[in-house]
């Protein structure tokens, strides 16, 4: 994959565990869970096999006080497991109840985020947002202040709308609440840092759940602070409506260098993976030159010289075999998550995407000599022809990374 070079939102550095947000790192993919986190076998899981997809950061909800005393056996048992990944603890209602009654728990998170709409934030020492910011203090542990939309600080509304109708030419309703959105996050951050937090502690979001709304607040919250910023629609929705959506605003604010760290919140269909938003996630970055995770694979979308399906089938194929391979090509091979693999269905884009890619496979079209040709960094390598044409292939590409790319 060439360097894409992109102007990035000048953000301050933050370290969650052993993960680096801001300050010119590479963007950060977290993915956050949907067990019962009391449930410590059940989240352990899931979190594990988020992980394993590439999360880098996971979000778990501490709701109650078993949710609470379960944190740190989630902790051991990933650890148990070689799974050192960062744990950030979602907190409303109580969570400055359960950082200090459960100190092991706010120890054995890596960050704390807060919702400033759902924990109240006065100016006495002992309200619930400088409980929260004070146990993040002396745990030592960044926090993300993450407004939402859907929860968003109601008395900071009504005075911001108070004072628009007094305006000569009032802004937009929803224009305000936009405002409200952004001056909660700042409002909260300052707030923290006079409660002795350190500037570089600290992560914000403002999220919605429409495109166009979201790019607006991102766009404003970048132009006024250096904080590190999260990004992702909120209630992003199911399926391709979530998919596209979440692409569509998170291409956008990552074009323009804003965003340090992203999550798509898909709705999982009924039994379907969690894992399905990393992937997304990945491939957002991936697609647009900004990161590499695994190898790519292209395949055209078929037409009506391709009437059999034998490369989809393939290209499946393939796609399934490089994801399934790949952690363990990425301990043993630098750079194969770099790789492209194409997978052509006729002789029209065939030939010649497949020599574009580090290998590629042109399948004969309807009505085509019944041979595929093999392109091997640029030069045909072969022709395979017969029954045996996808498992030979996945064999070449196989021999293919054990010969390219250097071994750690």
């Amino acid at each position: 994959m060439g360097e894409v070079v992109i102007r990035r939102h000048p953000s301050q550095r933050v370290l969650i565990g052993k993960v680096m947000l801001g300050c010119g790192a590479p963007v950060v993919v977290q993915s956050m869970t949907n067990t019962d986190t009391a449930d410590a076998e059940a989240t352990t899981r899931q979190i594990y096999e988020l992980a394993g997809a590439g999360s880098e950061l996971v979000r778990i909800t501490v709701n109650t006080p078993e949710a609470a005393a379960a944190v740190p056996q989630i902790r051991f048992q990933l650890d148990a497991l070689g799974c050192d990944v960062p744990l950030i603890g979602d907190f409303h209602y109580s969570g400055h109840r359960l950082l200090t009654e459960f100190p092991d728990c706010a120890q054995a998170l890596a960050k704390y985020r807060i919702n400033p709409g759902n924990v109240g934030r006065n100016r006495n020492e002992d309200d619930p947002f400088s409980i929260m910011i004070a146990a993040a203090i002396r745990h030592d542990k960044p926090v993300r202040i993450g407004v939402n939309w859907g929860s968003l600080d109601q008395s900071l509304v009504a005075r911001m709308m108070d004072e628009n109708s007094r305006l000569a030419e009032p802004k937009d309703v929803r224009e305000v609440t936009r405002a409200a959105l952004i001056a909660s996050a700042l409002q909260s951050a300052q707030r923290a840092e006079q409660l002795g937090l350190a500037h570089d502690r600290i992560v914000l979001s403002c999220k919605v759940s429409e495109v166009q709304d979201l790019i607006a607040v991102y766009r404003a919250l970048a132009q006024q602070c250096d904080y590190a910023l999260h990004l992702g629609l909120t209630e992003a929705g199911m399926g391709s409506k979530g998919i596209v959506a979440s692409t569509a605003a998170l291409a956008v604010l990552l074009q323009e260098g804003i965003g340090d760290t992203i999550r798509v919140s898909l709705t999982p269909e009924p039994g379907g993976s969690r894992t399905q938003e990393v992937l997304v996630a990945q491939e957002i970055l991936q697609t647009m030159g900004l990161r590499a995770f695994a190898p790519m694979v292209v395949a055209c979308p078929g037409c009506g010289r391709t009437t059999s399906t034998v490369f989809q089938e393939l290209a499946q194929s393939i796609q399934t075999h490089l994801r399934s391979r790949m952690p363990l090509w990425r301990t043993q091979y630098d750079g194969v998550e770099n790789m492209t693999v194409a997978v052509m269905g006729c002789i029209v884009n065939g030939p010649g995407e497949s020599k574009l890619a580090n290998i590629g496979i042109s399948l004969p079209g309807t009505g085509e000599s019944p041979a595929a040709p093999v392109y091997i960094d640029g030069e045909k390598a072969m022709t395979l022809r017969g029954d045996n044409i996808a498992a030979e292939f996945t064999r070449i590409v196989d021999e293919y990374v054990a010969r390219k790319y250097v071994r750690r």
